[in-house]
Parts: structure tokens; C-alpha cells; sequence
């Protein structure tokens, strides 16, 4: 990133529930950072600090592109809350109200939903376990992992267990142990799910390259596919998570997300901190 390199890096902070996002803006031909830069930005005491960092991008066929990095500075197909952020920015600069944005994960659709709310749709789960990816052709709903939990897909991989009381769980030591299980060749988003009522759950999540988060977007999604596939929930559900509530509503065209998003503030990482 030479020209950042002269003139310092500018970046977003952004959050969507607790769930915090460092944005840069790549359109205009900025190359996209190196993994160990990512990771530096997220060191929360030497750097900046987040769960995620993305990066937006020109795109020919959509409005913009975006791409996802985790804390440890790998990849990450689909992140729902920074897409549901990134998208309310966008729509605020240019007042429309209704954007296409293409991600690993495909093109998705994010729209005003009122209110000072962002609704994305995050497209259709992925429910083949080649493509979750899983390292062998198992039950998806029922995996041989103790505590009988599910396998999705939603651009990155999860497991989601259902306990009688979230907050029992030491997350500490149960995320990490799960996010690596053999059975993830690309580890795993890991969540616990309690189940409140039909259009209820409480969320706990461990983030794969990240840990333990206040709020996720496609593990929101996930959660609430797998409640509905075990016939625990409806399909439109209120998600509580530590940092707030999303709505989840899993519909024939797709999973769309709606919640909050807050841009906290502008900065720009220095020349010198970058060298």
C-alpha cells in the first residue's frame, strides 16, 4: 500500500450492535491491505481495534464491492453487520435507498428499512456440506459433535448448539475448542443459542479468527436457520445478542438481516505507525 504508506491510511469506525468494524475506503484503485497490516489495525491497544475489518471496493455490476478480513488478518466471505454498516454510509452519501453490493458470498441486496434501520438480505443458507465446508458428508442437522449441534453455511462456516441457559456456557473455553474441531476444515463461527420462544432466541457467539463478540450478523443468520430446521422457532425471529437485538427473517428469496448501525468516528492511521 505505497500510497498509504506516504499519506497515511484513512479509515471508519463503525459498529452495529457492540459488533465494530474498521472500513477503508479502497475505490479508486488502493490496494488491499496485507494480512499482517489487518492485524495490526486490530490490536485494540498498539492499533485501532475490531472484530472485522472490510474494505470497499469499485465494482462493475453493483454498487460497490466488499471484502471481509478477521482479527488475525484472515479472510471472510460474509459479514452481515459490517455489509448492514457499510450500506447505511453509502446510502447516506448518495440518498438512495436501496443498494446492490457484491461479496464472496454473492450479491447482496441492503435497503432503508425506516427508522434509522439497515436491512440486508444475505442470501439463501448454504446447506451442502461440501460448500458449509465440512471435511466429510455428515447430517447437517444432527452433527456427530457432543451436544448434537447444526452445520450452516452463509458465505463462512458455523456451528450452532442449543443449551438450556446461554449465559452457563464458558465461551472462553467452548468457542475456541469448537472453531477448530476437525470436522471444519476452515474452522468455525461457533454459537449458542437458547431458546426464548417461538419468535425468540439469546445468542452467545465466538467469532472464527476473532473470539468472543458482542453481536454478529451471519451468525445471527445462521442461529436462526438452524432453530427453524429444528422446528424450535419460526422462520422470523428476534435475535438477542450482548449488544442488542437484530431481526432475522428467513424468506424464500434469502435471510435478511435488520437492525442499528453507528459511524463513530473518521480517522487515519499515520505514515509512521504504518512503516
Amino acid at each position: 500500500m505505497t500510497q498509504a504508506l506516504a499519506n497515511g491510511l484513512p479509515f471508519l469506525k463503525m459498529h452495529g450492535l457492540g459488533n465494530d468494524f474498521v472500513v477503508l475506503d479502497l475505490r479508486g484503485g488502493l490496494d488491499r491491505p496485507a494480512a499482517g497490516l489487518v492485524a495490526r489495525i486490530a490490536d485494540r491497544h498498539r492499533g485501532v481495534g475490531f472484530d472485522q475489518l472490510a474494505g470497499v471496493e469499485d465494482c462493475d455490476d453493483a454498487d460497490a464491492r466488499l471484502v471481509f478480513w478477521n482479527a488475525d488478518g484472515s479472510i471472510s466471505a460474509a459479514c452481515g453487520n459490517a455489509t448492514r454498516c457499510i450500506a447505511r454510509w453509502l446510502m447516506d452519501q448518495t440518498g438512495a435507498r436501496a443498494l446492490r453490493l457484491r461479496t464472496d458470498h454473492g450479491m447482496l441486496l441492503a435497503e432503508d428499512a425506516g427508522g434509522g434501520l439497515t436491512r440486508v438480505n444475505m442470501g439463501p443458507p448454504v446447506l451442502d456440506w461440501r460448500a458449509i465446508p465440512l471435511a466429510r458428508d455428515v447430517d447437517i442437522d444432527h452433527l456427530p459433535i457432543a451436544g448434537d449441534p447444526v452445520a450452516t453455511g452463509m458465505g463462512n462456516p458455523h456451528v450452532t448448539f442449543f443449551v438450556d441457559d446461554a449465559d452457563s456456557v464458558d465461551l472462553d473455553r467452548f468457542g475456541p475448542e469448537h472453531e477448530h474441531h476437525p470436522l471444519y476444515p476452515q474452522r468455525t463461527n461457533v454459537e449458542v443459542v437458547q431458546v426464548l420462544s417461538r419468535d425468540a432466541i439469546r445468542l452467545r457467539i465466538w467469532e472464527r479468527g476473532t473470539g468472543p463478540t458482542l453481536a454478529s450478523g451471519s451468525c445471527s443468520c445462521a442461529a436462526v436457520v438452524a432453530a427453524a430446521r429444528r422446528g424450535l422457532t419460526d422462520q422470523r425471529v428476534t435475535v438477542h445478542v450482548p449488544g442488542g437485538q437484530l431481526l432475522i427473517d428467513w424468506r424464500e428469496d434469502g435471510v435478511w438481516m435488520e437492525g442499528p448501525t453507528t459511524i463513530v468516528f473518521e480517522g487515519r492511521l499515520t505514515p509512521a505507525w504504518l512503516a
